[in-house]
């Protein structure tokens, strides 16, 4: 049967074998990582001579959202709706657009497509990056190099996290694809330059996850996030001393690496002070109990209040924030999401004393400080209505100016970050 396909494919279509070729059982097409720049055979389990599943497979992991769980929803993702499809013994055939439920009972030939019209392809974008890298491609993306893309990786990421706010939108998707570039651009750089690929990205991560859940991919056994948390720092420090000692062999490193050595210097400040003072806890380096941390808040703003000096205060301040930090992250909040929420209700709230000042016609530096608090105090009760009237969950209702409405979502993250 498979002969006589390829030979009616050869003669009508085309079809080269050497170029590669994919044979979908279409009852199995939501499970199989069809690529849509190679030619593909659907043909059903009953023309194979093989039995249908009991149950329906599950789809394809990455591709498994709302349009990925039918067979006509996957070739609708992953193909052009104008491209053809061949349908075998019959003198015509159809598109993408028109296919039907009941075409997929008959022995079907998709025509590869264009490498850059394979939008849905995790292939597509390395070759639309390595196009645009060519001789003859794009002027701009020829002069790009790691350095001058430091900067737009970071503003991608920060606006995926804005994105975040909102939960799973569409807009969350396109900000995930504009920061997904990022890394297949300096993937071809580095491709380019003889060091590595995507393909090595993928594998490094891949690897390294698999490696660090042995309680899944392995016989490990852990009974709660913090047996997981324990697992995770073990396996890292392992990790390190097996570094250290292949880089002692080759001469390269004069001890082994410390647990915060993965911590970016470029994260911002905040973020940075939890995920090393996380890190540390994993590790037992950690207060006891709240009060202890509490107590310890006392404490620097005494030492902050006795300090002498611009660099002193600086130094002190500093301290206080580091342990400000640490009572969020006992309390299972994101301190750098914290401050980001009490820095949209402050803009909110200034949005409002600004515009009530301008109604009466004075400048805000005209007014007493009684004046401005007055002012104050009625952005939060214009707030607290617009809250009021838009339901419970809309931010920025009541508290003082440095706390944000309500304790962010609680932190459900993987043990520490998954470089260091």
């Amino acid at each position: 049967m498979l002969d006589a396909l390829l030979a009616e494919a050869r003669l009508r279509w085309g079809l080269d074998p050497a170029e590669g070729l994919a044979v979908v059982p279409a009852e199995r097409l939501v499970a199989v990582p069809l690529e849509p720049s190679r030619p593909a055979l659907l043909v059903p389990l009953a023309l194979l001579h093989a039995a249908a599943p009991a149950e329906p497979p599950a789809p394809l992991p990455g591709r498994h959202g709302p349009a990925g769980r039918d067979a006509l929803g996957v070739l609708r993702r992953l193909y052009p709706p104008d491209h053809p499809v061949g349908r075998l013994g019959a003198a015509e055939g159809t598109t993408i657009a028109s296919l039907a439920e009941a075409d997929l009972a008959g022995p079907l030939y998709l025509r590869p497509v264009a490498p850059e019209l394979a939008a849905a392809s995790p292939w597509g974008m390395p070759w639309i990056s390595n196009r645009l890298r060519a001789p003859d491609g794009c002027p701009w993306d020829r002069e790009q190099t790691h350095e001058s893309l430091r900067n737009h990786l970071l503003e991608e990421a920060y606006e995926v996290y804005d994105a975040l706010a909102a939960g799973a939108t569409p807009e969350l998707a396109g900000e995930l694809g504009d920061l997904w570039l990022q890394v297949v651009l300096h993937a071809q750089l580095a491709a380019e330059a003889g060091v590595f690929d995507l393909a090595d990205v993928q594998a490094a991560i891949a690897g390294k996850i698999v490696r660090r859940h042995p309680h899944v991919f392995g016989d490990a056994v852990v009974r709660t996030a913090g047996d997981v948390n324990r697992q995770w720092e073990r396996i890292k420090e392992a990790e390190r001393a097996a570094e250290a000692a292949a880089a002692a062999g080759e001469g390269d490193a004069p001890g082994p690496k410390s647990a915060l050595d993965g911590v970016s210097r470029s994260m911002p400040a905040l973020a940075a002070s939890q995920e090393m003072q996380e890190r540390a806890a994993h590790l037992g380096y950690d207060w006891p109990s709240i009060d202890g941390i509490l107590g310890k808040v006392a404490e620097e703003l005494g030492e902050l209040a006795a300090a002498e000096g611009s660099a002193a205060r600086a130094e002190e301040l500093g301290d206080l924030l580091m342990v400000v930090v640490n009572l969020a992250r006992h309390h299972d909040v994101e301190a750098e999401a914290a401050l980001r929420a009490a820095n949209e209700k402050f803009r909110r709230r200034f949005g409002i004393v600004e515009r009530l000042a301008a109604e009466r016609g004075v400048a805000l530096r005209d007014l007493s400080f009684a004046e401005l608090d007055g002012l104050w105090d009625a952005a939060k009760r214009e707030l607290a209505r617009q809250n009021e009237a838009a339901g419970p969950l809309s931010p920025g209702a009541g508290g003082s100016a440095g706390l944000p409405s309500g304790a962010p979502a609680p932190r459900t993250r993987e043990p520490a970050d998954e470089e260091g």
